[in-house]
């Protein structure tokens, strides 16, 4: 196995972490020697021992001498664990291959650490797909005003989140509706608009594989601060945590409306000040399910850093676009997003774009 290959298996093992490790950066190891796997690890829960480590462990006396391939720079602080570029030079690793470098003030600088102990060190290897990966982390580093924000669509391959009718269950098949949950598990946000917590009348709650070490937030946008009461988002309030952001001058009026049913309401004069708010409660990654305006919206104000677009093969001819009119932009003025992953889910096929990839100073 080449370093390359190495660190696409460091990325299979880091995404492990998903839900499980934030703030902290999703990170696996594998310890090479003479082209074999000594030994392999990841981050597997907040607080718990970082990759580097699990490798070691699990490599023991046959760490020394070998190559320790890894998608972030080895941290170079004591936090809640050691630091790991103190660990993989006590164990005798001769080389250390890192994909990213870490951004973090008080993580970073393994790497110079390394070198001066006399490891070999490179960084760069598939940095690409690796800064991705860690995308909400290496925001969260350098981006304080507002979150990471992600839209997750479920379409017919003409554009359409629900028929003309308005109906939107289920678009998507069972596994797309599996990814979700998946999905929802890694933010610490789940936002909608009213329409469609009306329509839908979702729970917008992570029910998959995974439990989150922290469940999201559940965010409601509604610029007149009406939300029916009669609404699972608010008959649950109080046992999952519920935010409705409304326009400033209508917000007395909601918080009023809806305080016996533990929903908090924001004022925002738009959706810049609706993330920047949602940031200083402690939200840093939102993921916005719906719908077509509120998507537009943050399209328009370039506050979307990726897109989840699930595509079904179906057609409906009309029903409720995905989009509206935005401001048009001519072609070679246009942007290209970065695709950072294809695939099938089921009959589904699910396509993620990202406004521009993170890539942190070397």
């Amino acid at each position: 196995m080449n370093v390359e290959a190495a660190m696409a298996r460091c990325l299979t093992l880091a995404r492990r972490g998903w839900g499980l490790v934030p703030p902290n950066p999703m990170v696996g190891a594998v310890l090479l020697r003479d082209g074999k796997v000594v030994a392999e690890g990841f981050h597997a829960e907040f607080g718990g021992p970082h990759a580097e480590v699990m490798a070691l462990g699990a490599a023991r006396e046959a760490a020394r001498g070998s190559t320790c391939v890894v998608n972030l720079e080895p941290c170079n602080h004591h936090g809640k664990t050691p630091p790991c570029a103190e660990a993989l030079i006590e164990a005798g690793v001769a080389r250390v291959v890192a994909a990213v470098p870490d951004p973090h003030r008080t993580a970073k600088g393994g790497a110079v650490r390394l070198a001066e102990a006399g490891v070999a060190v490179e960084l760069g290897v598939l940095l690409e797909e690796a800064a991705a990966l860690n995308a909400v982390f290496l925001w969260n580093q350098v981006r304080s005003d507002r979150p990471f924000v992600a839209l997750k669509l479920a379409t017919s391959l003409d554009g359409f989140l629900a028929d003309s009718g308005g109906r939107s269950k289920w678009i998507s098949g069972a596994p797309a509706r599996e990814f979700a949950h998946w999905l929802r598990a890694g933010f610490e946000a789940i936002a909608v608009g009213r329409n469609t917590a009306e329509l839908d009348d979702p729970e917008l709650t992570v029910r998959g594989s995974i439990t989150p070490r922290i469940p999201p937030v559940r965010v409601v946008i509604s610029r007149t601060g009406e939300l029916r009461r009669d609404l699972r988002l608010v008959r649950t309030a109080m046992q999952h945590p519920t935010v409705l952001v409304t326009r400033p001058d209508r917000r007395q009026a909601a918080s009023q409306r809806l305080a016996a049913s533990g929903v908090s309401v924001l004022g925002a004069a738009d959706v810049a000040q609706t993330m920047h708010e949602l940031t200083q409660r402690g939200m840093h990654s939102v993921l916005v399910e719906g719908g077509g305006a509120l998507a537009t919206a943050l399209l328009e104000a370039d506050l979307v850093d990726r897109i989840y677009w699930i595509q079904a093969p179906i057609w409906l001819g009309a029903g409720v676009a995905a989009f509206g009119p935005r401001s048009p932009v001519a072609l070679e003025a246009a942007g290209r997003w970065v695709v950072t992953e294809r695939r099938a889910l089921g009959e589904d096929t699910l396509l993620v774009v990202d406004r521009r990839l993170c890539l942190p100073a070397s």
